[in-house]
């Protein structure tokens, strides 16, 4: 739904006093809600909710061939899916580019050693690899979908278990694996340094953290930052208008703070025991 102009001013001015229409601080964000392992056929999944945006992310395991130039190395892919519910304007074919900026994002954000160890996934050098299939599915959309998709991601992947390979066979150009049965002999990833996602966004002269529908409509333009463990792994600038270069440096700044304090709370959630309830936590 599009703001008149004197809601945006309403928006602007709230901004402007660092007090936000629904009460937030510049740099607060809105409440959290995480389930995990909900989706019973995945090998890892989670389910995160920031206000009204909804992100469902399951993950699928295959085996397959390494790459040529990564032969030591697994592979990640991503698939987003943009709901005809989570907003109108998905119907069709509206949230295609939404998407593939999505799984464009998520893939140069994992794409760097440091941030996923893509080594772990070997199975045989240059011969067979696990692939992870991340699916990702936009149930409601509220503003700030990189953010909830990327924490959502990195849930799905803490509790994702890969079955244990007991041993590998060669017969001439085929490879034949021995998988353990048992359904709690895995081996689970280590996400530790997953980045998370940040968007900054600035309205007016001021830059906001975890924008809203309407806040997203008010704001000139606003970066997406992916951080891991205090580095940069990829950066996009998202909107119509451009960033001083002040402004710019201000929100990577900004942006790395709030990404050293999400993926602290998101860790010490994910280390909590697992219970029938959903975990809620704040930032």
């Amino acid at each position: 739904m599009s703001l008149c102009e004197a809601e945006k001013t309403f928006i602007l001015h709230g901004v402007e006093e660092n007090f936000r229409n629904d009460g937030r601080e510049r740099s607060q964000y809105r409440p959290m809600e995480l389930e995990t392992n909900i989706v019973a056929h995945a090998f890892g999944s989670a389910r995160l909710r920031l206000a009204n945006t909804d992100v469902l992310v399951a993950v699928k395991i295959e085996v397959d061939v390494p790459t040529i130039d990564q032969p030591s190395e697994g592979k990640i892919e991503f698939f987003v899916d943009c709901s005809a519910n989570a907003t109108p304007d998905f119907e069709g074919r509206g949230g295609e580019d939404l998407a593939m900026e999505i799984m464009n994002s998520l893939t140069n954000a994992y794409k760097s050693t440091k941030a996923f160890n893509l080594s772990k996934l070997c199975i045989l050098k240059g011969r067979k690899c696990w692939k992870l299939m991340v699916d990702i599915l936009l149930l409601e959309c509220g503003g700030n979908l990189y953010d909830a998709v990327s924490l959502a991601v990195k849930a799905a992947l803490w509790h994702t278990e890969i079955p244990r390979v007991l041993s590998v066979n060669l017969d001439g150009n085929n490879v034949e694996l021995e998988v353990s049965e048992k359904i709690h002999d895995c081996i689970k990833l280590d996400v530790t340094s997953a980045p998370i996602m940040v968007t900054i966004s600035k309205i007016g002269e001021h830059c906001v953290v975890d924008p809203s529908s309407a806040e997203e409509q008010c704001a000139t333009a606003a970066v997406v930052v992916a951080i891991s463990q205090n580095r940069f792994t990829t950066i996009l600038q998202t909107g119509s208008g451009s960033l001083h270069p002040n402004t710019l440096i201000e929100s990577l700044t900004l942006g790395s703070q709030i990404a050293s304090q999400l993926d602290t709370a998101l860790i010490e959630v994910l280390q909590q025991k697992s219970g029938e309830k959903p975990i809620g936590f704040l930032l």
